[in-house]
């Protein structure tokens, strides 16, 4: 068995493209919070529940296509499939900024859940067939940096957008980069290490070592069937969902949560709602470092959400009247939330075998999708009805502290414990 890992150069390939794909992804779903807080709903004369509804309406297109997408991913190409749903988003997203009604809006925002709806399990499908289980934590996070760091950056420009030009051409020059880099992907993705020139056919045959040994380890499984019956799979379906609640809910309404409890302008609001994503990026990096390092993913979960969901209390027990020391604990809440992104992601392909991990991913980040339609509509739906976040926090703090009791009843290893080799090829 090869004992070193060959060809470091993957990092410096795969990871650039993969984090710039999920970032786009990112910042066309994420900066509809942005159009929210700017003045979209008086534009189009949207309800306090309407505007709820089409913030999470997202994630309903999100939950539907999921898994179908992650089967072709795992079936036939990485490489084709995000390269139709990165142009479609792409167009989506602009075309968000040209509506004039509510059922076109609608449209555009069920859409474009649909089009993306692959992009998360595609992708850790992607990296799994490129990076071995010492490296996955690392990679996953490489992966879902997209997300703070895009929100990071996305919530200064589109503060600046939206004052300088206004919400409609904020979603047309932020979407129109996306249909670009379609085609960069095009050029330069491909599925397998096999495929590639940039590696030498020694580095390619043993990271395929590597791969083949690391699955001898890991219990068959015949179908998808037998894998989303198992008893973990369940249980990090629901912890997902919950874990998702509280992500999402945050993600979409911080910027009118600050703005309503501050009373600042778009500029200072982008300022502040940028804060908890660039402490999230450090602390994702650092955890996702930890977890290689001592080959544990739930010992860097659980401790994390449990730490986001103290905070969310504590801040709406401080209440408005505290605002800056409320505030940091939002920031330190945002941050611990994010935190365990790449060890979660490795459990699955460390705990089921390749031909049914991908379509696992997908399920399990399915009920992420659905309690993020869910805890979006739902926050949303407590800030219009109660007139302030207090409610919100509390909701999105509880399905955090469900979330941690879950994942520490999930038993990873036990199905690896049970597993007999699988037999040599002649």
């Amino acid at each position: 068995m090869t004992t070193k890992l060959p060809a470091p150069s993957r990092w410096w390939h795969i990871m650039p493209i993969v984090f710039i794909t999920y970032s786009l992804a990112y910042l066309d779903r994420a900066n509809y919070s942005f159009a929210a807080a700017a003045g979209i709903n008086e534009d189009l004369g949207i309800t306090k529940g309407m505007s709820s509804l089409l913030g999470s309406l997202f994630f309903l297109g999100y939950f539907f296509f999921q898994i179908p997408g992650a089967i072709y991913a795992e079936k036939r190409s990485v490489r084709k499939l995000i390269f139709l749903c990165v142009l479609l988003w792409g167009a989506c997203a602009t075309l968000t900024g040209l509506v004039s009604n509510i059922p076109m809006l609608i449209i555009i925002r069920f859409t474009l859940g649909v089009v993306e709806a692959a992009v998360m399990p595609a992708m850790l499908i992607y990296i799994s067939n490129w990076f071995t289980k010492s490296e996955r934590s690392r990679a996953n996070t490489f992966l879902i940096l997209g997300n703070p760091v895009t929100v990071l950056w996305m919530s200064v420009l589109s503060g600046y957008l939206i004052q300088a030009l206004g919400w409609r051409e904020m979603f047309i020059l932020e979407g129109f980069p996306a249909v670009l880099w379609a085609f960069y992907w095009w050029k330069t993705a491909r599925d397998k290490p096999q495929q590639v020139s940039w590696l030498t056919q020694q580095e390619k045959d043993d990271l395929d070592e590597i791969m083949v040994n690391e699955q001898k380890n890991i219990k068959p499984v015949r179908n998808y069937a037998e894998a989303f019956k198992s008893k973990n799979v369940i249980l990090l379906c629901a912890q997902y969902f919950c874990w998702s609640i509280g992500v999402y809910g945050f993600v979409l309404w911080l910027p009118s949560i600050i703005r309503g409890a501050s009373n600042m302008g778009m500029v200072e609001t982008g300022w502040l709602s940028s804060v908890p994503y660039l402490a999230a990026t450090i602390a994702m990096i650092t955890v996702s470092w930890l977890s290689d390092r001592m080959q544990n993913r739930k010992l860097f979960v659980w401790p994390m959400l449990l730490i986001g969901a103290t905070c969310f209390l504590g801040s709406f027990l401080l209440g408005a009247d505290n605002f800056w020391l409320s505030y940091t604990l939002l920031v330190i809440a945002g941050a611990s939330m994010y935190a365990p992104y790449g060890p979660f992601f490795a459990i699955i392909p460390e705990m089921l075998p390749k031909n049914v991990a991908g379509g696992a991913m997908a399920l399990i980040n399915s009920m992420g999708a659905l309690g993020s339609f869910i805890g979006s509509w739902v926050v949303g739906y407590l800030n219009g009805a109660t007139g302030g976040p207090g409610a919100s926090y509390i909701f999105m703090g509880s399905a955090l502290f469900v979330s941690v009791l879950l994942t520490i009843i999930v038993k990873p290893n036990a199905d690896k414990e049970s597993a007999q080799p699988l037999p040599q090829a002649a």
